[in-house]
């Protein structure tokens, strides 16, 4: 039997395609057009003219400073959230000490604090400890308000691999150390997936602590280096957003690799 088109389904994907892509169009047209064919045709028209002096004069203006300081607090903040919280996670679960309660319990209070609420106090720590206008001095806050989440997130992964697991493990003699690495570790790539790309994104995105953290153009990273398309005699639309293109790329593609096990962590079933 022949089944019959689903035309309100095929309008409705229709409508959702250009609501999706209406503004991906008015960003990339954007990019390639000269400000002054931009002003006189407005974000919806045709582009009259195919340029990418956008992206270079981008560049030139140190956006590629700003992108590489970018790139450093991004995979440090990874790294140290990747190196601390598997073994956290894995104490967490499989620990049974007050101790450790007590630690993953002072990790959920994080959550509860706003970054804004800490921002002078952190101010003035960074101050003394000599890291402002330092990358690092943006690198450990981050890093550190990642941890409570990235705890919460692959804890509950670790949780859904079988004790029957341990259990066999144990009986062969194993120790905790190789569980970890050769049972926990691999049962737990969706989890790991997860807080690598939470942690990269609040980084890659994070606004905050560089700005008030950081002052000279040496240590402004992508979020912070938008502002200078902005003048007082206006914004240059077009060069900004070329800016903010080139500033989503590695996120794209970070989520394009980890898509997967990124979507297999968030549905709690840790990778397996």
């Amino acid at each position: 039997m022949r089944r019959r088109p689903n035309y309100v389904a095929g309008a409705a994907s229709l409508a959702w395609l250009f609501i999706i892509g209406l503004p991906l169009y008015v960003l990339l047209t954007a990019t390639v057009q000269s400000r002054s064919d931009y002003a006189r045709g407005g974000p919806l028209s045709l582009p009259r003219g195919f340029t990418l002096d956008n992206y270079t004069s981008a560049f030139d203006g140190g956006f590629g400073q700003y992108f590489l300081n970018t790139v450093v607090v991004t995979l440090a903040v990874v790294g140290i959230v990747v190196v601390l919280v598997p073994p956290l996670a894995y104490s967490i679960v499989r620990s049974r000490s007050r101790v450790t309660s007590l630690v993953f319990r002072l990790f959920l209070l994080g959550l509860a604090i706003p970054v804004q609420a800490v921002i002078v106090p952190m101010f003035f720590l960074i101050s003394k400890a000599g890291l402002y206008d330092n990358l690092i001095g943006v690198i450990l806050p981050t890093a550190a308000f990642c941890l409570p989440v990235s705890a919460l997130v692959l804890s509950g992964a670790m949780r859904d691999i079988s004790p029957e697991l341990f259990e066999a493990m144990a009986m062969d003699g194993a120790t905790p150390r190789r569980m970890f690495f050769q049972l926990v570790v691999p049962l737990s790539k969706g989890g790991i997936s997860t807080i690598v790309v939470f942690s990269a994104l609040q980084a890659w995105n994070g606004f905050l602590f560089p700005l008030v953290l950081t002052q000279s153009d040496s240590t402004k990273v992508v979020t912070l280096g938008l502002y200078n398309f902005q003048t007082e005699h206006g914004i240059n639309i077009p060069g900004l957003l070329a800016a903010v293109v080139l500033s989503m790329v590695p996120v794209l593609l970070v989520y394009l690799f980890a898509r997967r096990a990124l979507v297999q962590g968030l549905m709690g079933v840790g990778g397996k």
